[in-house]
């Protein structure tokens, strides 16, 4: 029978995807044939001129998985999508049978197959078709995945957990993420202490990396809607953090952090060229990721010479100040591309250390009905 495994969450965030993206690269290793379906997709994006949801997308592009995409996203949510179902304009069964007959299609191609749910557990009420409905719809045990601390994620548990018992969907395992390294043991023996009446297993999940939250310079270029100068095949390098070239020019080039974006006003002229020039040195090269440059004031004509030649990655704005930056750029939580292949090789190297796949795999083994 199909091996099959439902991903919820408590919340947005919690990294839905990146365990998605890692259940498929370890099943990879034992099963032939894996398959991905995201049954309510609330992020519509274009493919080859068919609207899909992104995260389905993102796993057939990265796991060549394109012929079988009709069926990955069976539904895809609009903005106009909840009031056309509550004026009657979208009749529910017509969703539900869209996503039993997507998913009893894929099942008969494959050995292994993620469900990823969409949001907390409740998202898709409005549809009649929440992620613990659809579970239960699909046959599926579930996998919550939450985050790492201990008494919000045992609240959040406990709170969540009545939507799929009132569903009738089974939960066997809760995946601890995003937990701090050295508290890593300790986070999941309260954790197991605390659910121990329940009947699902809790299971160590990644340990917290921000490197996964950190946005790319295309991800920057798209969130600001500029487009990106100079070196273009550094588009997909992650940026660690986000400075702000207020101080002079030599307490600047001081400060500098690892794989850096620099917010850098069009009036800093020795700035912006000294900054260019140490692009090119091959030692600052891992600090300095490129520039975003604010300002009204024209950049004058030999920095922008300078800029030009040294093929630094700039972003030039004339509609934002340097605190609209930093706050937007700070506040973005990037989510994952199938273009952001050194994310990916992480994704890939995490999974193969952190997460146990064949305690997992008999976890969520199909389980005969007691006679």
């Amino acid at each position: 029978m199909t091996r099959k495994i439902f991903i919820a969450a408590t919340g947005q965030n919690s990294g839905k995807t990146t365990t998605s993206v890692s259940l498929l690269h370890l099943a990879r290793k034992k099963y032939e044939r894996v398959g991905f379906i995201k049954p309510i997709g609330p992020k519509p994006a274009m493919l080859r001129g068919a609207t899909l949801d992104k995260d389905a997308i993102l796993i057939a592009q990265v796991f060549g998985l394109q012929k079988d995409l009709r069926i990955m996203s069976p539904v895809v949510v609009y903005p106009d999508t909840t009031r056309k179902v509550i004026d009657g304009e979208i009749a529910v069964a017509e969703l539900r049978e869209r996503i039993l007959h997507a998913y009893a299609e894929l099942e008969q191609r494959c050995d292994f197959i993620v469900i990823e749910g969409s949001g907390h557990p409740g998202v898709g009420s409005v549809l009649k078709l929440s992620n613990a409905r659809i579970a239960r719809m699909l046959d599926a045990p579930v996998l919550m995945v939450t985050g790492g601390g201990v008494g919000n994620v045992v609240d959040t548990v406990s709170m969540n957990l009545a939507l799929f018992e009132k569903e009738g969907a089974e939960v066997r395992a809760l995946l601890a993420n995003k937990l701090i390294p050295e508290k890593r043991q300790s986070i999941l023996d309260y954790l197991r202490r605390a659910l121990a009446d329940e009947p699902f297993s809790v299971i160590g999940g990644f340990d917290y990396q921000p490197v996964l939250a950190n946005p790319t310079l295309r991800r920057v270029s798209r969130l600001l809607e500029l487009p990106l100068n100079g070196n273009r095949r550094d588009m997909g390098r992650i940026i660690h953090n986000v400075q702000i070239g207020a101080a002079s020019t030599q307490r600047v080039t001081e400060l500098l952090k690892a794989s850096s974006l620099l917010i850098v006003t069009s009036s800093r002229d020795e700035l912006l060229v000294t900054l260019a020039n140490l692009y090119q040195m091959p030692e600052y090269r891992s600090l300095i990721v490129g520039l975003v440059i604010p300002g009204v004031i024209p950049i004058s004509t030999i920095t922008q010479r300078i800029l030009e030649q040294s093929n630094i990655p700039y972003l030039r704005t004339h509609s934002h100040t340097t605190a609209e930056l930093h706050r937007i750029l700070t506040e973005d939580v990037s989510k994952i591309t199938a273009e952001d292949t050194e994310k990916l090789d992480l994704i890939r190297s995490l999974a193969e250390r952190s997460l146990d796949f064949e305690t997992l795999d008999a976890l969520f083994a199909p389980r005969h009905p007691v006679t």
